[in-house]
């Protein structure tokens, strides 16, 4: 391995403008455009009054390349305003939801990092850029999953005014998911995990709270980190089903509140799991299990052409996916709203559905799989636009020098509204919506009948 050369310089960005939220509903479009680098170099505090190089109009500050050319600087990322103003006067809140790659993970998965240099991969400089990354957007909420050196960051937090939980997976895997909110504004009053191995549903793991925004409104808050197995999606399905499941107890049994439920769910906007997160319900018997998260088309699968016949499910498929080895439609009691699909603000970096093109990057995939849901009650009044896919490529995966993790954070602003629609009828269009999308999927998906294993399990 060749000897590192010095540490490139990137330029801080200029402070974003934090206007007051709450109480109110986000400040004007030219106001809320926030000139910054999607991360910054975590450089000390006496640096940050450097001045900024580009032109003065808001161009991304310049990587200096004298010892690394191969940088890029990193693009300006703006809040994307919804269309239609709101007419809540409720009360704000941001949340942010941040897969930061557990250090363990980056280290005992080299291939899937083969273009990163070896200095960011360190977890120093990850760990620095990740904190820099949160404390630049400041907000109200934080769900972090991939969480292994959790001392390090919950330190950090707690000395900018956040309070914390971690809940960590079992078996040999060392990370877990961790949840931040501000002590000055949120109220913990209930706390639940999941653990998904006591279910028959690997290891991975779930938070659920209910919180209180300034001493008045109440939301559920769930976090998640969904298996990644491409050809587990009856797991996958199972472990979403079940948070789902939990919030809405939770939310019930606070009087019916408001929830979001942020993570990676490791599964694409086309995915059948997109679909049964969106319309509350999916028939598995018109699906392969490698095929519901819709990652089975990048190349972690690489199926046997000779095996094209109708997948199988088994009883215990069955049971994980829908709860029950009997009943082939799983199902969930809410009707949820992606914050990035519900905004129809142009965007070159948002795909068809309105996700964003990219969320994540590494050598073997490129593309979405981090959201934030939320149900009635409240409203998504603005996104934080993600990074161009060009730029993307060009950096030849994640984490870099300037990027502190393979995922980029994704961040909503939400505003709490007066009422709670009725969703019987929505839920009665969403029915005819399926039956329509079942007849169609009959006569276009393939299925395949190769590779049932249960024991290829990936992190």
């Amino acid at each position: 391995m060749a000897s590192a050369a010095p540490r490139a310089r990137v330029s801080p960005p200029t402070p974003a403008l934090r206007p007051h939220r709450k109480r109110g509903r986000s400040p004007p479009a030219s106001a809320s455009l926030v000139r910054c680098s999607s991360a910054g170099n975590g450089a000390p505090r006496d640096h940050r009054r450097r001045r900024r190089s580009g032109s003065p109009g808001g161009a991304p500050g310049r990587v200096y390349q004298r010892h690394r050319p191969q940088q890029h600087g990193v693009p300006s990322r703006r809040w994307v305003l919804a269309e239609e103003a709101s007419t809540s006067d409720g009360d704000a809140c941001t949340i942010m939801s941040y897969n930061i790659l557990a250090d363990n993970n980056a280290r005992n998965h080299p291939d899937l990092y083969l273009d990163v240099p070896w200095d960011a991969l360190r977890w120093d400089s990850r760990r620095r850029l990740i904190i820099h990354e949160i404390r630049h957007w400041d907000p109200d909420l934080v769900c972090l999953q991939e969480v292994d050196r959790f001392w390090d960051i919950s330190t950090e937090m707690k000395n900018r005014g956040y309070e914390s939980s971690f809940k960590g997976r079992t078996g040999d895997a060392k990370d877990g998911c961790a949840t931040f909110w501000k002590s000055k504004g949120l109220r913990l009053l209930e706390e639940d995990s999941i653990d998904f191995s006591e279910y028959n549903l690997r290891n991975n793991v779930a938070q659920i709270f209910v919180f209180e925004l300034n001493g008045a409104q109440k939301l559920v808050v769930g976090n998640i980190h969904v298996l990644f197995n491409p050809k587990r999606g009856d797991v996958k399905l199972g472990q979403i089903r079940m948070l789902l499941e939990k919030a809405n107890v939770l939310a019930e049994k606070w009087g019916g509140i408001p929830i979001v439920l942020a993570g990676d769910f490791n599964s694409t906007p086309d995915s059948a799991i997109y679909k049964f997160l969106s319309t509350m319900k999916l028939d598995i018997s018109l699906h392969d299990r490698r095929q519901l998260s819709g990652l089975d088309s990048s190349e972690f699968a690489l199926y046997d052409l000779c095996s094209l016949l109708k997948y199988q499910w088994t009883c215990e498929e069955v049971r994980n996916a829908t709860g029950r080895s009997n009943v082939m439609v799983a199902k969930h009691p809410l009707n949820l709203c992606s914050s990035y699909a519900m905004l129809k603000g142009n965007s070159n970096n948002r795909g068809h559905h309105g996700e964003p093109l990219a969320t994540s990057y590494h050598k073997k995939f490129l593309g979405t799989v981090d959201y934030l849901w939320y149900t009635a009650g409240l409203e998504c009044s603005r996104v934080l636009d993600t990074l161009p896919v060009g730029f993307l490529r060009r950096t030849r995966g994640l984490p870099t020098r300037e990027i502190g993790s393979d995922h980029l954070p994704i961040v909503a602003e939400f505003v709490f509204t007066e009422s709670v629609d009725d969703d019987s009828n929505q839920e009665d269009e969403s029915d005819q919506e399926e039956e329509t999308a079942q007849e169609t999927t009959r006569a276009q998906h393939v299925y395949f009948s190769s590779d049932i294993d249960s024991s290829d399990e990936v992190s």
